[in-house]
């Protein structure tokens, strides 16, 4: 079974920046693409980025392009989402999530639909 275990959450400034890091098991990285998901309260999740580590192929969402980067570590089976220029908006519960990997990401990537296994979720306050 996949675990996925996030990490890397906390309070910021707006403008500020946080990283955070989802640990996967080893066989995430053949086969699968690992997405990081995003609720806010009252509102839907969102997904924000994804990456296939076999290929290094990213895709992110337009509310987050220029300002988040995710890449992973294969030899430490890690995912990370580098978050700057950070607004009170991007305050959510964020999920690393990972699920068979389509050819492309660019259709899929970013939908609920492709993904079967999350994480608990790791708290990003960021404040005005």
């Amino acid at each position: 079974e996949v675990q996925l275990v996030e990490s890397g959450g906390g309070l910021v400034q707006a403008g500020g920046s946080l990283t955070l890091s989802c640990a996967a098991s080893v066989d995430v990285f053949v086969d699968y693409a690992i997405g990081w998901f995003r609720q806010a309260p009252g509102k839907e999740r969102e997904g924000i980025s994804c990456i296939k580590p076999s290929d290094g192929s990213t895709k992110y969402a337009d509310s987050v392009k220029g300002r988040f980067t995710i890449y992973s570590d294969n030899v430490k089976n890690m995912v990370y989402l580098q978050m700057t220029s950070l607004k009170p908006e991007d305050t959510a519960v964020y999920y690393c999530t990972a699920g068979f990997a389509p050819v492309s990401l660019e259709v899929v990537g970013l939908r609920e639909g492709l993904y079967d296994y999350w994480g608990q979720g790791t708290q990003v306050t960021v404040s005005s």
